[in-house]
């Protein structure tokens, strides 16, 4: 009912909002838009077409669009567009009004001539923060950190430490840890907006800071960096150089959208597509992206297909055996499936650490046996009262109770082989998995089969 109410609210918004911007009252139409939360701006900007956003651009300063693009959810090829429509010097003080971090966000989706030619109309000092940023790569702690944080010096005052606080407040992305640095600008500690008002104002920082302070290296990946502000419930995470000097800080909104983006790629791996369609992509668009993995896993296919086709006298001999290779097979790729998830769950959330290898393998070890035992001998049981064929119900419940056990433990050690090569566990996808499993099930299957052909 709540979702239902604020989908309405939505909807009516969005209405009066199209009435005021065609009837082109600006006043009523500002007074009404900007009394309302960025998100809902920016849900409105998002669905408006060409036109309306035309006149969004005139109603709103760069500054007020600013806010919006903050908050907006865009794909990443939707940036270009968008920026081609706004007059230079509109866009570029739009990305300056920006934080840096999100403003170089949004470069990295522009072409090269776009991002020279905002930088290049930026006032300098915004245009230099930003270039400071451009040139992290990309998916590291520096490429998602803002430079819009709170230091100061550790030997000041509380008093001194709160006058440079309201002056930076305007400005800074958050205010509720102030971070302390010595006369090198190296991070010494950290003090909270509550230790600052608690304390006595003629305090030195040194005594109230917090020396063991917790910070993440510039290059580090962003993954891990979510990792750190999840386990240490942080609202934010300074970032420092090899030397220790503070460079910038990566708050916890910011995290949210790296564990977003980080899910959605790795769901999209495990899915085997390139990268995650959209509803509002064209059927060619998801086509292409599509494509090439499904040509692939066709190739693999054929691998499978080709191995039954060894099998083709066992097959004639007996053509009931035929009729159980999608039951053996769908299980195997299930069971892969289940193991590949929890495997690549364990090393992205870093619950699976080195001395913990060992220790999941044997637990899918011993989970692929009882499964596949209790399924075997289901199985055998459902042969023998479907067909009244107990050997042939007994050599598919081996079957499946071995192609289970072989495959959980496969949908387990593939991804952590994987990760140990420094690649991303993620590309095991189901789809490879579930054919991996496919050709063992059916070499398992067939293969005893074969063996035991003179008794069937």
């Amino acid at each position: 009912m709540m979702e239902e109410k604020a989908v309405r609210d939505e909807e009516l918004n969005d209405a009066l909002f199209t009435e005021l911007l065609i009837r082109g009252d600006v006043k009523e139409f500002r007074d009404e838009f900007l009394s309302h939360h960025p998100y809902d701006q920016a849900s409105f900007y998002e669905k408006a077409d060409s036109g309306n956003r035309q006149l969004l651009y005139q109603y709103l300063s760069p500054k007020e669009m600013a806010d919006i693009f903050e908050a907006i959810d865009l794909d990443d090829d939707e940036y270009e567009d968008l920026f081609h429509e706004m007059d230079a010097r509109y866009a570029s003080d739009l990305l300056s009004y920006m934080y840096t971090d999100d403003a170089v966000d949004v470069l990295n989706e522009l072409n090269k001539e776009q991002v020279a030619s905002y930088l290049t109309i930026m006032d300098k000092e915004s245009a230099q923060q930003i270039k400071d940023l451009l040139h992290y790569e990309e998916y590291t702690a520096g490429s998602i950190m803002t430079t819009e944080f709170v230091a100061i010096p550790k030997n000041s005052t509380v008093r001194s430490a709160m006058n440079i606080l309201r002056n930076a407040a305007p400005n800074a992305e958050t205010i509720y840890y102030v971070f302390v640095i010595d006369d090198d600008k190296k991070l010494s500690g950290i003090v909270t907006l509550r230790d600052l008002i608690l304390a006595e104002e003629d305090t030195l920082i040194s005594s109230i800071m917090n020396e063991r302070v917790v910070s993440v290296s510039v290059s580090e990946d962003q993954e891990e960096v979510a990792r750190m502000i999840k386990d240490y419930d942080f609202l934010a995470l300074p970032v420092v150089d090899f030397q220790n000097h503070l460079l910038g800080i990566i708050t916890v909104d910011d995290i949210i959208d790296v564990l977003e983006e980080e899910a959605s790629d790795d769901y999209s791996k495990l899915a085997a597509v390139s990268d995650m369609d959209t509803f509002d992509k064209g059927p060619l668009t998801a086509a292409k992206k599509r494509l090439p993995w499904l040509l692939l896993l066709t190739f693999l296919g054929m691998l499978t297909a080709n191995l039954m086709g060894m099998f083709e006298a066992t097959l004639d001999e007996v053509a009931l055996l035929a009729v159980f290779i999608p039951l053996i097979a769908g299980m195997a790729g299930n069971s892969g499936t289940q193991a590949l998830a929890v495997a690549v769950r364990g090393i992205a959330t870093g619950d699976i650490e080195e001395q913990s290898k060992m220790k999941l393998l044997f637990r899918e070890a011993g989970t692929g046996l009882i499964t596949g035992v209790v399924c075997g001998i289901v199985v055998v049981g459902l042969v023998y009262f479907w067909k009244d064929e107990l050997l042939i119900g007994v050599l598919v419940g081996t079957a499946v109770m071995s192609s289970i056990f072989v495959a959980t433990l496969a949908g387990s050690f593939i991804p952590l082989l994987i990760h140990r090569m420094k690649i991303d566990p993620a590309v095991a996808s189901g789809p490879f998995i579930t054919t991996l499993n496919d050709i063992i099930s059916i070499v398992i299957y067939l293969g005893l089969a074969t063996t035991f052909l003179s008794r069937l």
